[in-house]
Order: structure tokens, then sequence, then C-alpha cells
């Protein structure tokens, strides 16, 4: 994230995570400038929805900002999980999280793994849990540098090393680990698995995920969230009477007098001015709400 993104991370640490947009009770995106420097997206979200976010969504439901944006950078790979789907999740005391990646940056060879291989019942798979043989009943994928994936709730999945993902998300820190490669932790122990939960979760007729290749228009659009990937070579209204947030993937681009590079998000409000490509050209992602 330092080399591709520019991003000062705290020296000695291993940051894989960077929360981008969040609202959350531990966490909160903060206005850097402007009239409203200093409000936190939760207090935009309550005290300024109309003006910021557009009429369409006075009335949502959501009481904090619907959507996680992250960039993640799997340097190795992540453990084998699950988040719930809304039908389980309040009783499991979590959250319910569909969520989509996209690959800003792979390296060569670089992997994912989702859903479960056909033939794979509950009792094989957690036989195979048993056995630390998870790898042999869940797809591996490879996947390139533009390319994304959609992961419904419910979907098993796990992000392979070599990968660096935009990751648009709603609003949940709930996720159940299930298998993490018959490895200890950074403290030398076996990491905590939420074997029960994962299970009440997971999705066994999810036999058949598909990589996206899209080179421009709509990479995910559900009941959570609509994210585009645009190629702009001049001025473009990203926002119109809603609010966009937007994500540099390549290029510079303008908005309002402030100029932002790869790995930076801001949000456009409602009626807010165009974004323009700094040299020319610019590759976003336009991640928006459903109405």
């Amino acid at each position: 994230m330092e080399a591709l993104f520019s991003k000062t991370l705290p020296p000695a640490a291993p940051i894989g995570e960077i929360w981008e947009v969040v609202d959350r009770e531990d966490a909160q995106s903060v206005v850097h400038t402007g009239s409203l420097r200093g409000r936190t997206l939760n207090e935009l979200w309550t005290q300024n929805r109309t003006q910021i976010f557009g009429s369409d969504y006075e009335h949502h439901p959501a009481p904090r900002f619907p959507l996680l944006i992250k960039l993640l950078d799997a340097r190795e790979r992540l453990s084998v999980q699950v988040h719930p789907p809304a039908s389980v999740a309040a009783a499991l005391n979590g959250e319910p999280k569909t969520e989509m990646w996209y690959f800003a940056d792979t390296q060569p060879g670089a992997l994912i793994y989702a859903g479960v291989k056909p033939g794979v019942g509950r009792q094989e798979f957690e036989d195979k849990i048993s056995a630390g043989r998870v790898e042999e009943a869940i797809h591996a994928l490879p996947v390139h540098k533009g390319d994304s994936i959609f992961i419904a709730s419910g979907r098993l999945h796990a992000i392979g090393d070599g990968n660096v993902i935009v990751e648009i998300q709603q609003n949940s820190d709930t996720t159940y680990r299930v298998f993490d490669w018959n490895r200890t932790g950074l403290d030398g122990r076996p990491r905590t698995l939420h074997i029960e939960e994962s299970l009440a979760c997971i999705d066994f007729y999810d036999h058949s995920p598909t990589i996206d290749r899209i080179q421009q228009g709509t990479l995910a659009n559900c009941d959570y969230f609509k994210v585009e990937k645009k190629e702009l070579t001049d001025s473009t209204d990203v926002a119109g009477t809603r609010f966009a947030i937007v994500a540099v993937l390549e290029g510079g681009l303008e908005c309002e007098g402030k100029t932002f590079s790869p790995g930076q998000f801001f949000l456009v409000p409602a009626g807010g001015g165009s974004v323009r490509p700094a040299n020319g050209k610019a590759t976003i992602l336009r991640i928006t709400l459903p109405v």
C-alpha cells in the first residue's frame, strides 16, 4: 500500500487493511476541509443526510452509513471464512455482510478461493475441517489486476497471497473463520475458529463462483451497493442528485480544486462539483447506494 498508493503506514508493523470510508462505533471517516471540516461520516448521515446524500435517501432505515470501504493487502493468504446472511445473522449475534472485491494489483500466480466444490455437503465439509483438508473443498481461482468478484453473504471464501484489493461491503464487521491453513498466529498459537457459526452460514449450493473481467461498466449491482468502473477522459458529473464515493485507481483526478491520486477515496455530495482527469485520463470506481 506504500509502494502502490503512497500510504503512510506505521513502521515495523504488518498492516494488511485500511478502512477508507467508515462509519462504525469505533472508527469514523472525518471531513478534511471546507465548511464541514471535522464532521464525522456518521454526523453527515444522521444530521445532513438530504444535503449530502440526496433526498432519495431521506428515509433510508440504516442508523449508520450503510457501506464500509477498505483497502486490503494480502502478503499471505488469509483464513477461509464466511459472512452471515441476514436470515441467520441476528441469531448468531452478528451483522449480515455481502461484499465485492476489485483487484487493484496482483502478483503473478495470485489466487483467491471461493464457493464449495460440487458434491461437498455439510458432513463432508465437517470431515475435511477435522482432517485439516478444507482446501480440497473450495475452488481456487486465478486472478489478475482489473478483475473483480462478488461475495454474497454465505459464500465461503479466502484471499490468496499477492493481492491488493478494494473491498466494498455492507457496514458490518462480522466474519466467521472456519479454517486457517493449519498454521499458527503471530503469537505462535492456532487462531480462534468459528466452526459452528460458519457451518450455519455457508451456502453449500454455491458451486460456481466466477471472476468478472470487466474493463468498463457495472461490476456489482445488488440490494446493498452499486459499483461501476469508469475510464474518464473529460469532466464528468459522478453524483447528480445523489452522492457518489469515488475510488481513484489510475491517473489523477481533480474535484473542487483538490487533486486525488491512486488509492485515494472521496465522497462527492449530491449536486456536487464535477470531476476531471488531472492528466488527460483517469480510472475510477464509482460507488453508490441503491434507492
